[in-house]
């Protein structure tokens, strides 16, 4: 799995003519190639190659040519729907900039935005120019330009390099959620032609990349082995940041009780419940529960103090009027615990979803909390105004399915 750090897309392919992108959706839009010509101020045989060249590029023809003008075919449909979508948040960008000309997508190019969401993602013109196979030289060119057309700097120097302003990060992230949106056209009109490509990037947290998302991948990729997967790890802040960016298309894990944007949406999978986690041997191991005053009397493996697992760690011992053990471990690896669990004597407060393998292993079990039940809400996070492809759509059933039938009746665990 990679970090959340690498979730940065590769940008090294050339990205999209946005005034062809504009020539096509006006020609959709009015039915007429010289029509779509007079409103973007070029001449017909001009806006005939535009749309030539990207239909070349998608590789599907994108309107059907009549006596009575032009229509979209099933993928200029895809198309003309994904770009309204793309330059609504082309929009949403200059409602940031508060600009009054004429909207940004009429104004800018590929290649600027392109400059701007790579120099934000890698925090340097050196790593941005990598990440998107230009000079330096032509980077600075497009960001220069780029901030001509806003009419304010974009950027601020430091002792460090350079530092995008907080309307730079906001315009750099409708920016990405823009690409997105050409990005998911493309993988939707591939899938038309029955060609099986398409990327989706899944954000997990510790108890979902332990079992339910490896398996359920797994599944999906038996019968989309042309879907690229990539399972991302990482704090929930960076796997949050990657969601709002649109490098990320959805989370799964502990659910939040206050999610930190508007724009994002929560889906409950199921109730996930909280056990005492040991080595199989271990003296407790013997009792169908653990006693509570025997809680302080081994060491333990702790999450760390901004886990959500944390909250319940520390009442666990005050419920039942005890200090919290001094022996501890703090750990934010899964691997890392299960090593420490099955080569000492310590324990952990985990899920049984965490440990699916290992208990029918036979190398850990796990006893009731004491408390009784207590569980916490495991669900997916994604953008309120996603839309995904029917691939996504496909993979998210099976996470789904997966985690009722794993899991029985939304509720894992005793």
């Amino acid at each position: 799995m990679k970090p959340a750090a690498e979730t940065e897309p590769d940008m090294r392919e050339k990205p999209l003519n946005l005034r062809h992108l504009r020539v096509f959706l006006a020609a959709a839009r009015t039915g007429m190639i010289s029509r779509a010509a007079g409103e973007m101020h070029i001449t017909q045989p001009a806006a005939s190659q535009a749309i030539h060249n990207l239909e070349e590029r998608f590789g599907a023809s994108l309107l059907r040519r009549g006596k009575g003008g032009v229509a979209p075919t099933s993928a200029g449909d895809v198309l003309a729907g994904r770009l309204e979508r793309a330059f609504r948040h082309l929009d949403a960008a200059d409602s940031i900039l508060s600009r009054r000309a004429a909207p940004l997508h009429s104004h800018t190019t590929s290649a600027q935005l392109e400059a701007l969401t790579a120099i934000v993602q890698q925090g340097s013109f050196v790593l941005a120019s990598r990440a998107v196979g230009v000079s330096r030289a032509s980077l600075h060119k497009s960001l220069r330009e780029l901030e001509r057309v806003v009419g304010t700097s974009l950027f601020e120097t430091t002792s460090f390099g350079v530092r995008p302003t907080r309307i730079a990060e906001a315009f750099a992230r409708h920016a990405r959620l823009y690409r997105h949106e050409l990005d998911q056209a493309g993988a939707e009109i591939a899938a038309l032609g029955g060609g099986e490509t398409g990327r989706t990037v899944v954000g997990a947290m510790p108890l979902a990349r332990s079992y339910l998302l490896p398996k359920a991948v797994s599944v999906f990729t038996q019968d989309h082995a042309g879907h690229r997967v990539s399972i991302l790890e990482g704090p929930y802040e960076s796997l949050l940041l990657g969601l709002r960016r649109g490098e990320i298309d959805f989370l799964i894990g502990a659910m939040r009780e206050d999610l930190p944007a508007r724009e994002l949406v929560e889906e409950p999978l199921f109730d996930d419940v909280l056990s005492i986690v040991m080595r199989a041997g271990h003296k407790l191991a013997a009792q169908a529960e653990v006693p509570p005053h025997l809680l302080t009397a081994y060491p333990w493996v702790a999450p760390r103090s901004a886990a959500p697992l944390h909250a319940h760690f520390v009442d666990l011992f005050a419920g039942a009027g005890l200090a919290p053990p001094s022996d501890i471990v703090e750990c934010s690896s899964l691997n890392a615990a299960r090593i420490l669990l099955m080569e000492s004597d310590r324990l952990m407060l985990l899920s049984n979803a965490q440990i699916v393998l290992e208990r029918a292993a036979g190398m850990l079990v796990s006893r009731p909390h004491p408390a009784g039940r207590i569980s916490r809400a495991i669900g997916l996070t994604y953008r309120a105004d996603w839309r995904p492809t029917q691939a996504q759509s496909t993979l998210m059933g099976a996470v789904r399915r997966l985690a009722a039938e794993t899991f029985g009746h939304g509720k894992a665990g005793f």
